[in-house]
């Protein structure tokens, strides 16, 4: 029997085995006829649908940057109080880096490339700017709450509350040997997603001085 062709199926075959085949071996490393065998599919059919390599590593990669930010408007946090929605927003950005290793190996590739794919995507900074304006309004709440400080930078925010649960995620089996301790034990995560929290609210709350 000769499977029917199926274009649609076909396109998202070949991008979930060109996801797995970059996210493992990088860009320099992933193989064209690798994912060809893995998708089931022609490699003419491969070119056919998505170009060249770097055209299919181009579309796993805005592929990836769509999902987190999809995550996060789904989030709807201008429903919540202000420290309650900045909660739920650093535990969801820790939480998208645990449960989806191969973002952070994605994300090292790029930058290994000084992210020489991720300026060519034209949607990227329409993807970033309504998360900017997200942050910049819950900040703004806070602010008028009386919760939050009103000089803090949305962006700068933002880096660091990636770079909180990031960093620790992309170097946890080198601390783990520095510091002889298995920081990917279920327990040690969750305290340093609460850690994470902590360093984020305590940094937002207005403080006054005794």
């Amino acid at each position: 029997m000769v499977r029917k062709r199926n274009p649609d199926l076909t396109k998202r075959e070949i991008l979930a085995a060109a996801h797995k085949e970059f996210c493992e071996r990088g860009f320099d490393g992933a193989r064209v006829d690798r994912i060809a065998a893995s998708a089931g599919a022609n490699k003419r059919l491969l070119y056919h649908y998505f170009g060249n390599k770097e055209d299919l590593y181009r579309q796993v990669l805005s592929d990836a940057y769509r999902t987190i930010r999809a995550g996060e408007r789904e989030l709807s946090l201008d429903q919540f109080p202000p420290e309650e929605a900045m909660d739920r927003l650093v535990r969801f950005t820790f939480r998208h880096f645990q449960q989806n290793p191969w973002f952070i190996r994605l994300l090292t590739t790029e930058n290994m490339h000084h992210a020489r794919i991720l300026k060519t995507l034209p949607e990227i900074k329409d993807l970033h700017s309504p998360l900017v304006a997200q942050i910049r309004t819950l900040i703004e709440r806070g602010a008028r709450a009386g919760v939050f400080r009103k000089d803090v930078d949305p962006v700068q925010l933002y880096i660091s509350i990636a770079a909180l649960g990031y960093f620790y995620l992309s170097n946890i089996y080198t601390l783990s040997t520095i510091f002889d301790t298995d920081l990917s034990h279920i327990t040690l995560i969750q305290e340093r997603e609460a850690h994470a929290v902590a360093m984020v609210l305590d940094y937002l709350r207005t403080h006054t001085d005794t």
